[in-house]
């Protein structure tokens, strides 16, 4: 429990609590109008001031920080455990926090100061002083950085409204990550608050690998990434190429005259056209002399005797035996002809003959070449092929390289989606297993928003798989009343169940923002019904409200609000009227 606020600097209006509902009002002045803010009294600077008393980190923006207040100290005095401590802080200093008080015990301890009996914590060991002995946090920072912290638990004791706390009620700011409020609100209601941080990790790796898959798929990186499938099939071949090329290198022999060789089997085969168009030549010239042989002959005489008896001249003997000397003359001249003629075809004949024999010849030559050439080559053609080679085995192993690559991001899908079936199914059996604490967290919020509104509320606390999910719903219109609504039933039964199980500062603050929008009965049912959660569970409950916005009605069984209100109001009406006592 908070008992005082208060600074050395003397216009401060220094605020005592006591046990159970504290309500500080800020009066308006009569002659403001609606354009005129009344947060210059101090409503919300008092849970800034709160939270930088309690470890808030004091960045150069800070209103403590600020030339105006920087050189004063504000203090408070706080119940921590069975002891009251005084502690005070200064924006000067921000780092350092002053103990006044005894801290034996604590698992935290802070530099000792003989002169004063103070003790002096940096602010992370304030922090982390306060994490341990208000919420049962481990002392040791430098664990799981998806943990709980003591600053992110206390932002729920006493949200802010320029951090976005009143948006919904399991965020106390729009910087909240998810894994943060899921962990938290774990961590306080009491189920297994490390199962939101390895979500976060496990989605952190599905992140990288999405990223780099996108990475793999376009631009200069897309060459160098495919399906395991394709480069499967495309190592394949590549190494049977490279296998082929590897074969021919072990059969290779190099030929030291291997260019000489290619001449002349170059030369052979022109030396063997040349010998086939002789041939050809030769073989045209064999079929015309034998068609020349075939129709060489002598003159029929018969004809001639014939002709002359058919024209009624008759032949002396003379003219006889001259047509028999003639025809007898004939026929030498053709023997002689025929015989040249045979001759002739005789000769080509044997010429062809020989070409074929030097042909064949030749072509034995020819074949003796070719199969020294198929059988080996040149050195440079050896080179060239080793070349070649040691390209085809780089292409192999940079598609194995690929290969493996792409093998290992589609099995890390797998794998990360067998992890985050494993770790929906451990968010389950947390679940179930605690089942009594779920059961007591959604029936404080049903009993709870069942004291503001005719038909309760409900508290949904789900197994997703993002995680732990938790929904809470007030029937009634989508207005900003009703989600200020949700947000008090929740806080009340976070403090509820905190304080019960040991897990709570022993107070709660809520900002005048928080009844926003609140229908006026609402407001008073809200403030009797924090009244009295406080008084039966044992925690503090502190709100500051405008003093116009006090309900007059709604309040039941003789409540009276004015028995709870802190003695020192704030107001607008004058320059020293708010909480710091002067305007800046």
């Amino acid at each position: 429990m908070i008992r005082e606020l208060k600074s050395d600097l003397q216009s401060f209006k220094t605020l005592t609590f006591g046990p159970g509902l504290n309500v500080i009002l800020a009066d308006k002045s009569p002659d403001a109008t609606d354009l005129q803010s009344r947060n210059g009294a101090g409503k919300t600077s008092l849970v800034e001031l709160v939270h930088f008393l309690f470890g808030a980190d004091a960045k150069p923006r800070n209103i403590f920080r600020s030339e105006a207040l920087s050189g004063w100290t504000f203090s408070a005095s706080v119940d921590i455990g069975e002891r009251t401590c005084s502690l005070s802080r200064t924006g000067k200093r921000s780092n350092r926090v002053q103990i006044d008080g005894d801290i034996g015990g604590w698992p935290v301890a802070g530099q000792h100061e003989l002169l004063n009996s103070s003790h002096q914590f940096t602010n992370d060991q304030w922090k982390d002083a306060l994490g341990a002995l208000w919420f049962g946090l481990p002392s040791d920072t430098a664990t799981d950085r998806f943990r709980p912290t003591f600053r992110s638990l206390f932002s729920f004791v006493a949200r802010r409204q320029e951090s976005g706390g009143f948006q919904q009620p399991m965020q106390h700011s729009t910087m909240q990550q998810r894994w943060d409020r899921q962990a938290t609100v774990c961590y306080l209601i009491g189920l297994d608050s490390t199962l939101p941080g390895r979500f976060q990790e496990l989605h952190n790796q599905e992140k990288l690998a999405k990223d780099l898959r996108k990475a793999a798929t376009s631009g200069e990186l897309g060459r160098f990434f495919g399906r395991a499938a394709e480069l499967r099939t495309q190592l394949t071949l590549a190494d049977a190429r490279a296998g082929r090329l590897r074969k021919q290198l072990d059969e290779f022999q190099v030929v030291s005259e291997y260019r000489e060789l290619e001449r002349e089997a170059s030369e052979i085969t022109g030396q063997i056209n040349e010998l086939n168009v002789e041939n050809i030549v030769d073989q045209d010239l064999i079929r015309e002399l034998r068609g020349s042989l075939a129709t060489e002959d002598a003159p029929a005489n018969q004809d001639l005797t014939k002709l002359y008896d058919e024209v009624g001249i008759v032949l002396p003997d003379l003219p006889r035996r001259g047509i028999e000397e003639v025809e007898r003359f004939h026929r030498t001249v053709v023997e002689n002809r025929r015989s040249h003629l045979g001759s002739e075809i005789t000769s080509a004949e044997q010429r062809i003959v020989a070409r074929d024999r030097r042909k064949d010849g030749l072509d034995q030559r020819r074949a003796q070449i070719m199969s020294l050439l198929r059988s080996g080559g040149a050195l440079e053609h050896y080179t060239g092929l080793r070349e070649e080679l040691g390209r085809a085995e780089a292409e192999s192993e940079m598609l194995k390289a690929r290969l493996e690559t792409a093998e290992r991001f589609e099995s890390t899908r797998t794998e990360l989606n067998m992890e985050r079936a494993r770790l929906v199914k451990a968010l389950q059996d947390d679940i179930h297993e605690r089942d009594d604490i779920v059961r007591d967290a959604i029936l404080s919020f049903e009993e709870l928003s069942r004291s503001l509104y005719e038909r309760a509320g409900s508290l949904t606390i789900a197994d997703t798989p993002g995680g732990p999910q938790f929904e809470v719903h007030i029937s009634g219109e989508r207005s900003k009343g009703i989600t200020n609504m949700q947000i008090f039933c929740f806080d009340l039964m976070l403090t509820r169940i905190g304080t019960q199980r040991g897990r709570w500062p022993g107070f709660l603050i809520h900002d005048s923002h928080l009844f926003d929008g609140v229908d006026e009965r609402q407001v008073a049912k809200a403030l009797q019904l924090g009244a009295k959660r406080a008084d039966e569970d044992g925690f503090q409950y502190i709100v500051t409200m405008n003093s116009d916005s006090v309900p007059t009605e709604g309040f039941t069984g003789g409540f009276e609000l004015q028995d709870h209100v802190v003695p020192t109001r704030l107001t607008d009406a004058t320059e020293t009227g708010g909480l710091f006592g002067f305007r800046f």
